[in-house]
């Protein structure tokens, strides 16, 4: 009686309603996001208070509530809806925010990183188990593996070098085997943007800016990964640009990965795109069949070599395991990963029945795709307002997006046509007619708009 009272009174949890295991759920973060990204920033966020749709979370800086929301924020509340499925947000508070620096973060708290004192070498961390021997080429990534090697025999020739593509494709692995193939003759700098700003920071809390910028601007070589993560950050982005500029005035290689094009990049100074963009650009797209066969295959190989041990999987079954997997790489090898780790354990050759119903559960877990979604995916990776392309505007800049996401919508969904018509602003079907045929012959004749529909793709099924 009391307890129906209490809930009536008030909409928050009760004592007597089950709570969240916060120890439960940062276990679960450190198994999603790895245990370089918990310890660095998920291990510092704490349970404040818990409603029934709703957590309050306490964070030690502003900065570094920015940084989660910006990053993490929407995984981090998928996990926490799968140990209570009614909470639908959450909140942040500052809780340790006593300094006036603290918006700087301390560095040494989050993520122990070299002292700008040791040398280049020291802090690199080139692995070399991502070399070019072990790339497997196929012809979503064949350009970028070309010019990956032509760097290596022709340094500054092609400068910067550009790579971009979508996540778990092969950007990182060719970045280090290009740091790998000139470390013995060159001053190679391999560092992720995100370790660039730890860095960074560092140096304004010890006010040693001049050991800093040394540090940096002494390379030969000089490779960044991850560049859209300076998004946003003013103050990185102006270090960035002096830094860019310093090495090609002296003649050093640059490097760069980002997951989209240079001119797309949100949030990024344009002087900075367009430095970006002035060198070699080469894009790396989803792998299709004959690749990813190439990779269990590879895999395969080196699973047996490392443990010793036969693994034999059919031809059906890595046809199968292929042609199901929709997204990059690395879930691909995840998945392969399953299949092997259920035959060890069961000591059995498996038979394609085996394998789909192991993989019933990951295949199954299709992304949905709704309008909505390829709405709101389209209009930011061209950089235009939601409501600007579904206006009524036919400028070129917002024509060809909404037609591609009408296309979209069409090859993905299961909408029909007047549907489609209507969530775009009360369209006529024959316009959503139209803009799946233009789209469809752009893309089997233009390179760009072929690569556009690929990244907005892969996008989708991160989301």
């Amino acid at each position: 009686m009391e307890n129906n009272i209490t809930k009536k009174q008030n909409a928050f949890i009760s004592e007597e309603e089950k709570t969240l295991n916060w120890e439960e759920t940062q276990n679960s973060f450190k198994k999603t996001f790895g245990s370089e990204v918990y310890n660095s920033w998920l291990q510092k966020i704490s349970l404040v208070k818990e409603y029934n749709d709703y957590l309050v979370l306490g964070v030690p800086t502003r900065f570094f509530r920015d940084w989660i929301v910006s990053r993490y924020l929407d995984k981090i509340l998928e996990q926490v809806k799968s140990f209570k499925l009614s909470l639908n947000r959450i909140e942040f508070k500052i809780i340790e925010e006593n300094r006036q620096n603290e918006e700087l973060i301390k560095i040494n708290e989050l993520n122990k990183v070299t002292e700008i004192k040791d040398s280049i070498l020291n802090y690199n961390r080139l692995s070399t188990s991502l070399s070019f021997n072990n790339f497997i080429q196929g012809k979503s990534n064949d350009i970028a593996l070309s010019y990956s090697k032509k760097v290596c025999e022709h340094i500054s020739r092609y400068n910067p070098l550009y790579i971009c593509g979508g996540v778990g494709l092969g950007k990182t692995h060719l970045l280090n085997a290009i740091g790998l193939e000139l470390q013995n003759d060159n001053n190679v700098m391999f560092i992720s943007a995100e370790r660039f700003m730890y860095h960074f920071i560092k140096s304004i809390k010890k006010n040693d800016m001049v050991n800093f910028k040394d540090f940096f601007r002494k390379s030969s070589v000089f490779i960044i990964d991850d560049i859209q993560f300076i998004s946003g950050k003013e103050s990185l982005q102006e270090e960035f640009f002096h830094t860019f500029n310093s090495l090609m005035d002296k003649g050093s290689q640059i490097i760069i990965s980002a997951d989209r094009a240079p001119m797309k990049l949100d949030r990024i100074q344009e002087r900075i795109k367009s430095r970006l963009a002035g060198g070699l650009v080469v894009d790396i797209d989803m792998p299709d069949l004959e690749l990813k066969i190439k990779i269990i295959n590879k895999k395969i190989e080196e699973i047996q070599h490392q443990f010793k041990e036969n693994i034999f999987l059919s031809d059906e079954v890595i046809n199968y395991i292929a042609s199901e997997s929709k997204t990059n790489i690395r879930e691909l090898i995840g998945i392969l990963n399953r299949v092997i780790a259920f035959s060890r354990v069961h000591n059995k050759d498996l038979k394609i029945g085996d394998c789909k119903n192991i993989l019933k559960d990951v295949f199954n877990q299709i992304r949905v795709i709704t309008v909505d979604k390829i709405q709101n995916v389209v209009s930011n990776y061209f950089n235009i307002a939601l409501s600007e392309m579904l206006s009524q505007r036919r400028s070129r800049p917002l024509a060809r997006p909404r037609q591609i996401a009408m296309y979209l919508a069409k090859k993905l969904t299961t909408r029909s046509l007047p549907e489609i018509g209507r969530r775009f602003a009360n369209r006529d079907h024959t316009t959503v007619i139209h803009a799946v045929k233009t789209i469809t012959r752009l893309s089997e004749q233009d390179d760009e708009m072929k690569r556009n529909i690929s990244q907005i793709k892969s996008l989708l099924l991160e989301q």
